[in-house]
């Protein structure tokens, strides 16, 4: 390829293209192979797939967002790696299917009482899991978590932690709950120091509650309560004007 044809090449891909797709022409005559269309990321045009994804909190290292279709084919690797289900206490750890996993979706996004985020990195916004509020009690304003960090690749680096910290967040400033528990395993060290750095305390066991590796292990009750814990994120978002107002600029 001669200088001429490369810069030619060179201009097509860096070009932002909407509608119509670049095509260069080589010396000979022939018709090169026409570019990938490059999109503006605000494009409307863009392939949904390829959009930035919709982010509600936004931490250090990990964002929140809503739960949604297009993720479900990971969600089911997820639940199919049994490294994870360990420690999410399941009854039965078994394979599981997409179509069993669509049904998950359409139940919890369909219930009044849980809420359920997808977990992003905050760099390159991959899906590492989910993180949910289950059986909500505005009344008694109370409600108990779950989380699960199902990319294996993710786990260990303090992404449970931070995940832990904005639900806690999210639960206290924007649904107004007073009370958000928990149970872990005994065996699970690892879930047992995240949830202490992001503010839950031990409040009680149910002894020899689970079986793993041929014994019983406790169950282990943790909560927080909203007076116990520090915003990092929405508190400065959900305040009234007035107090915003006062804040430096």
């Amino acid at each position: 390829m001669n200088a001429y044809v490369r810069a030619q090449a060179v201009r097509c891909v860096i070009k932002l293209v909407r509608s119509s797709q670049c095509v260069t022409t080589p010396a000979d005559g022939t018709q090169a192979a026409a570019a990938s269309t490059i999109y503006d990321k605000d494009s409307p045009d863009m392939p949904e797939s390829r959009q930035a994804p919709i982010i509600n909190i936004t931490g250090n290292r990990v964002m929140l967002g809503p739960l949604s279709k297009d993720v479900l084919p990971t969600v089911t690797r997820w639940i199919n790696d049994f490294s994870a289900l360990r420690t999410l206490g399941a009854a039965r750890p078994g394979p599981s299917t997409l179509e069993r996993e669509e049904a998950w979706y359409d139940r919890v996004t369909g219930e009044s009482d849980d809420v359920t985020f997808l977990i992003r990195e905050r760099l390159g916004h991959e899906p590492i899991g989910t993180a949910a509020f289950h059986a909500i009690d505005f009344r008694n304003r109370a409600a108990v978590f779950g989380i699960m960090i199902g990319e294996s690749s993710a786990r260990d680096r303090g992404y449970g932690t931070e995940a832990t910290s904005l639900m806690l967040d999210y639960g206290f400033n924007v649904l107004g709950l007073h009370s958000i528990s928990l149970t872990v395993a005994e065996f699970n060290l690892a879930g047992q120091r995240a949830y202490r750095r992001a503010g839950f305390r031990e409040c009680g066991r149910l002894r020899e509650r689970l079986w793993l590796a041929g014994r019983m292990w406790d169950q282990i009750h943790m909560d927080c309560l909203a007076n116990e814990f520090e915003s990092p994120v929405l508190a400065n978002v959900f305040a009234p004007d007035v107090l915003r107002d006062e804040r430096p600029q």
